[in-house]
C-alpha cells in the first residue's frame, strides 16, 4: 500500500512501536520522526482545496481515486508545517490510504489516536484538527461511493501516485 511515501510504516509496525516506548517523549520523538519519513507533497497539490479546514497549523490532503473493478480505491499524500502534526498525517495515511472508501468509513483513526494516547498528550486543537482530517477522508469517501464517473475506471493498480484521474476540489 502507498502512503505517499515508501518511509511510513505499516499501521500495525506503528502501533507496535507505540507500544515499545513507555516514555511520552520518546512517543512523541517517533510522531514527529514518522512525518520525516513522509515525501514533501508537491506545491501543486497545496491548494485551498486541499486545504483542511478545522487545523491549527496548515495541513494538506491530496486524494487520488483509482478503482479496483467497481469499487474505489483512495490514495492520499499530505503535508504540514507542523511537525508534530506532519507526524499526526503520517498515522492517518498509514492507517487507510491504498484502500477501498468502504474500508476507510468502516475505519475508526479517532479510536486508533485515543489508543495510541495521543489525544491525552495533545493539545485539544491538534486533536480537533485530527478530528478535522479523519472527516475530510471520510468526505472524500463517501464523494468517491456516490459520483464515481465511470469514464474514470481504472484499475487501482494502473493508477500511479503521479496520476489524478478524479481529483476532487474538496470536501463534498
Amino acid at each position: 500500500m502507498d502512503h505517499s511515501s515508501a518511509d511510513i510504516p505499516p499501521i500495525d509496525d506503528i502501533i507496535d512501536n507505540f507500544t515499545l516506548l513507555d516514555e511520552w517523549d520518546d512517543r512523541y520523538r517517533y510522531v514527529i520522526e514518522l512525518g520525516r519519513g513522509m515525501d514533501p507533497l508537491p506545491e501543486l497539490d497545496r491548494t485551498e482545496a486541499n486545504k483542511v479546514q478545522g487545523c491549527a497549523s496548515q495541513v494538506w490532503l491530496a486524494t487520488t481515486v483509482c478503482f479496483d473493478n467497481d469499487q474505489p480505491v483512495l490514495t492520499f499524500r499530505g503535508e504540514s508545517d507542523a511537525h508534530i502534526v506532519r507526524g499526526l498525517v503520517a498515522i492517518l495515511l498509514a492507517t487507510v490510504s491504498g484502500k477501498h472508501a468502504n474500508e476507510i468509513l468502516a475505519a475508526d483513526p479517532i479510536a486508533l489516536f485515543d489508543r495510541l494516547g495521543l489525544r491525552e498528550h495533545l493539545t485539544p486543537q491538534r486533536s480537533n484538527g485530527f478530528r478535522s482530517m479523519v472527516e475530510r477522508i471520510r468526505a472524500d469517501a463517501r464523494q468517491a461511493l456516490s459520483s464515481a464517473p465511470p469514464a474514470v475506471r481504472l484499475q487501482a493498480a494502473n493508477c500511479p501516485l503521479t496520476a489524478r484521474p478524479w481529483p476532487f476540489p474538496g470536501p463534498a
